[in-house]
This record gives C-alpha cells, structure tokens and sequence, in this order.
C-alpha cells in the first residue's frame, strides 16, 4: 500500500477519465432523462429530467446519479443567470467545488507529506526484512500505528475529489445541450424556471452531425461553445485528431502540481525505485490528457484548469515549492529558504500503553530485530569454530 499510493494518487484522474470515455461510448452519457440509443444516426433529443427509479441496474444507478448531478448543474444554471456568461459561471462553480473539499485536501496533503518524510524509515524496514514481505508488511503496519498515520488518508480525499470529474462531465456533456432543462429545474417543489426566468425550446433543433443547435441554455461563451470538444469549435484536427489548446494548458499546470508533490531530493532515497518512478510519473501523466482535448466537452476542461490552479495553492500552504527547483539549473534564493505556512514535521511516536496490544506488537518487532541481529553475528563464529574444530581432530 505504501508503495502503491503515490502511483495510485496520480492514476486516478488518468483512470477516471479513460472509465467516463469508455463509459460514454458503451452505454451514452450518464444523464438523467438522456436517451441512450445506440443509432448513429440523429435522433430527437429527450428533455432533461430526474431519471426514475427503475429495475435494471442502469436505471438504478442513473437514479443514485441524478442529486449529484442536479445539485451541481442547479449550481451552474444560477451562476449563468446571475453572471450571464457561462466561462465566468464554470470559473465560479469550481472555486465552489474547491473550497468546500479543502478540509478533505489539506488532510489528505497533511497525510501525503508526512508519509513523505517517513519514507526513509520506511526504507530501512524494507531492508531489514528484506525477502520476507510478511514480516516486513507487519512491520510497517506497526510502524503506522505508532506514527498515527493512516497509509489511506492521503488516497480517499483524492478520489472523492476526482470523483466530481464524471457528473461534471455530465454536467457539461448532457445539461448544456439539451433544448428543454425545466424539468430538472423543479428542486424540492420549488420552480426555478419561473424565478430565473428560463423559458426552453418546444423541440430540439439538430444540425447534420446530430448536435443541438438551440439549447435552453446558451454554452457559447469568448467564441467556444463549452458544452461540446473545442475542436468542434475551433476546427483544429490534425490526421484526424482534435487539437485543443485548453488541453495543453491544463497539462502545464498538472506538470506545476505534480512536480510541487514530489519531495526535495534526498540522498538517502536517491537509489529507492519506487522512488524514481514516481518521479517519471509525474512528468509523464499530466501530458496524457492530451489525448482527451478531442473528446472531452471544453468546459470540464476549465473547470480541470481552474481547479489546478486552485489546487497549486492549496498545496503550495503545506508543501511549499516542493520538487519545483532546481528548473533547468536555476534554484532561486527565496524557494530555498521557504518555509510552508502549514508547516509539516516528522510524526513521533506515540506512546505505547503497558499491557496493550499496540504494546505486545512493538514487543514481538523488537524482539525479532534482536533475533535477526543475533542470527547475522552468531552463526558466523559457529562455522569457524566448527571449522577449526575440524582441522584440529
């Protein structure tokens, strides 16, 4: 686990977004009141409503999907109205969406960097057990525990963070091109549709391609349409593939978040492996969301770009610069000598209670470093004694 959760905590939004393309193109868009008709061909557009409560899995799970997806695009039809520009809307939506996870980020940035600064004890388990992963998982499990560090807490606050990527996705995909949301506009018996004055198409007008022209709500904004890939917009393909400069920008500001992640070179993990692959990672899976600039709605792409850059700063309050310098040689003064606002410094154990079982565990890990320390010193003055033995009968 600890060697998995750096490499899984950078996964997760690769992964999450290989399972939304890979779910959009086996079963549609998971959008309550969506059709989901395999034709290719244009077909009329189903208004948008809460999907009922039905008995395929499908259905129930469109079910369990529509509050999340409702109480985010409610979010964005306001902000649309109140602002009248949806680029404006998106940007204040995610700033929404970041401040209301941050107590879930900064525990989970806490936990990351102090299981940064436990790695080269960590190490140094691994070798004295080495080739007994048993007794060396037992003993990192003992050493968590005396440490008060949950090896998981840095992993679950970035899933569930990178979990809003697929009703957002929705969000954008599904609530910005569709001709008639009023029926998603109904929160709790309350009309918003008469409050914000929204006033929906009788039918869909569909262009040759089969996308909506005339949508309630207008994703139009600094010429791009948000609700659709930018290249359906900009008409940038190159052999084919959808070119998107907001796709190039959001894999920079990966780059600056992962490379904050990383801890300051240390020379006592400069030969650690796992180590150096987590360092190939983070220069290598930022840029991987190049490939989705041709498939992902522009919108979920600024609201990627906004929430990095968020999270930069989050991050910058307990990890500082990070890994950012040296950056081509260059190291600056003022990154040398800073010093996080949320300062993090290595857990020190906790005391063990007489008697407890926290106790007897620590107990049996000194005694078995006793008892390999003994067999490392013992055993080779048997056989030369055993030797010499030999050689006097």
């Amino acid at each position: 686990m600890t060697r998995l959760r750096p490499l899984l905590t950078r996964l997760a939004p690769v992964l999450l977004l290989i399972a939304v393309t890979m779910l959009v193109a086996a079963c549609g868009s998971l959008v309550p009141g969506a059709s989901h008709s395999p034709t290719p061909s244009p077909t009329p557009q189903q208004p948008l409503a809460p999907h009922p409560l039905g008995a395929t899995p499908w259905d129930l799970l469109a079910w369990a999907f529509t509050p999340i997806f409702q109480t985010l695009f409610l979010a964005l039809v306001v902000l649309d109205r109140l602002t009248g520009n949806m680029v404006i809307a998106i940007i204040l939506l995610t700033i929404i969406i970041t401040m209301a996870t941050y107590p879930l980020t900064k525990k989970q940035l806490i936990s990351t960097r102090q299981t940064q600064l436990l790695q080269p004890e960590l190490k140094e388990i691994q070798r004295k057990f080495k080739g007994d992963r048993t007794k060396a998982s037992a003993a990192q499990q003992e050493f968590y525990k005396q440490r008060g560090i949950n090896p998981a807490g840095g992993c679950l606050p970035t899933l569930l963070t990178m979990g809003l990527l697929i009703p957002m996705y929705s969000v954008f995909s599904g609530g910005l091109t569709n001709y008639d949301i009023t029926g998603m506009l109904h929160p709790l018996g309350i009309d918003l549709a008469a409050m914000l004055n929204i006033t929906c198409p009788p039918a869909p007008i569909l262009d040759a391609a089969g996308h909506v022209t005339n949508a309630c709500l207008d994703p139009w904004a600094f010429g791009i349409n948000w609700s659709y890939p930018e290249p359906f917009t900009t008409g940038l393909y190159i052999a084919g593939f959808g070119f998107s400069f907001l796709a190039i920008i959001s894999s920079l500001f990966q780059l600056v978040s992962s490379r904050q992640m990383l801890p300051p070179l240390d020379p006592r993990m400069a030969d650690d492996p796992n180590a150096k692959v987590q360092r190939q990672m983070a220069y290598f899976l930022p840029f991987i969301s190049l490939i989705y600039g041709g498939m992902l709605p522009a919108g979920l792409f600024l609201y990627w770009i906004v929430s990095s850059i968020i999270r930069i700063g989050q991050q910058f309050q307990v990890f500082g610069f990070g890994a950012m310098f040296p950056l081509f040689g260059w190291h600056p003064a003022f990154a040398a000598g800073h010093r996080p606002r949320h300062h993090v410094t290595l857990p020190q154990p906790k005391p063990i209670e007489p008697g407890s079982k926290a106790s007897s565990a620590a107990e049996r890990s000194k005694n078995l470093d006793r008892d390999l320390s003994a067999q490392a010193t013992i055993r080779p003055n048997r056989s030369k004694q055993s030797g010499r033995r030999g050689r006097r009968r």
